[in-house]
């Protein structure tokens, strides 16, 4: 069983427009709302690899019951800490030949109260999963270690831990003695923790990177290379993953499914090959669909024989 941590779900919006027309009005004829939050994006395609989870996080307001009725009409099982305020909304317009424009509420700030209400459910979560994924930014109100606050919960539970983060809580999380057991680091992420400029396609140059200090004993780190695919680390071993070329329908999402393919495939406990093949198809498959966090699974085995994976 997997938990999926989302700590500030919203309602996404995708606005597909053929032109984004400044200081005037855009008609959208179309709109997609989704249960959204990274997290809740990573849950999506779990369900749909075919894997049992929770989805769990924060959740208030009348927002908050129409992501929890989006849910269920997903059959996605959930079980949210509840909170007196309002959960957010998230826009993200898609326009002008591939260009992606977000307005992202901030949400709620939590009270310390609400923080330890969190972790007391958190802790009788654990006790019934095996791996949990923990994605996207922390509400108002909790400190930056808050992450690093669950891992160690989850460490202590015995549970595989897959951070997706950026920020202070990702730099407090791997500054810690409590590190995750996978991150996901994209250049601006990896360049913000090494206070250094990286070049993700200079393959020599990102294996040192990844052997810095910060990085050590975390188990995985996987860095999307775009279409270029991605290099992945596990333990003292480097792979570089190849991938083919697609037709691209949206970007929005494909980092949380390729979470999802890595949280669904080290459950399993499948091959370093594999796991890495299972996450570049999910994420794939999500960018060739319009909807967030979607992918269409009849097509998984056609890709995932598409995608190599080569130790370097």
């Amino acid at each position: 069983m997997i938990l999926t941590v989302t700590m500030n779900p919203s309602i996404d919006m995708s606005y597909p427009l053929a032109h984004l027309k400044i200081d005037t009005v855009n008609r959208i004829q179309e709109v997609n709302k989704t249960a959204g939050g990274k997290g809740l994006n990573v849950s999506r395609v779990i369900k749909q690899l075919g894997s049992q989870l929770i989805a769990t996080g924060v959740l208030g307001g009348y927002f908050g019951a129409y992501i929890e009725a989006r849910l269920d009409d997903d059959q996605i099982p959930h079980d949210f800490a509840h909170i007196d305020q309002e959960s957010r909304n998230s826009i993200a317009i898609l326009h002008d030949d591939g260009n992606q424009t977000e307005l992202l509420e901030a949400g709620p700030t939590l009270t310390s109260a609400d923080a330890e209400k969190f972790l007391t459910h958190y802790q009788k979560l654990l006790q019934q999963v095996d791996l949990v994924t923990m994605s996207g930014s922390l509400p108002g109100g909790l400190a930056s270690d808050f992450y690093e606050q669950m891992i160690q919960l989850a460490l202590a539970a015995k549970v595989t831990v897959l951070l997706d983060t950026s920020g202070a809580s990702l730099q407090a999380a791997l500054e810690s003695n409590h590190k995750p057991n996978l991150i996901k680091p994209n250049e601006t992420e990896l360049a913000q923790l090494l206070d250094k400029t990286v070049d993700v396609h200079d393959i020599a140059s990102l294996k040192e990177d990844l052997a810095t200090a910060i990085f050590s004993n975390v188990d995985w780190i996987v860095v999307s290379l775009g279409a270029a695919g991605a290099l992945a680390k596990h333990g003292e071993r480097y792979y570089q993953i190849t991938i083919p070329k697609i037709k691209v329908v949206s970007p929005v999402g494909s980092g949380d499914s390729t979470l999802a393919g890595l949280a669904v495939a080290l459950e399993k406990h499948n091959s370093d090959e594999t796991t890495l093949k299972t996450a570049m198809t999910s994420g794939m498959l999500n960018t060739m669909q319009a909807q967030t966090g979607f992918i269409e699974p009849t097509l998984f085995d056609e890709y995932f024989a598409k995608v190599t994976v080569k130790e370097i």
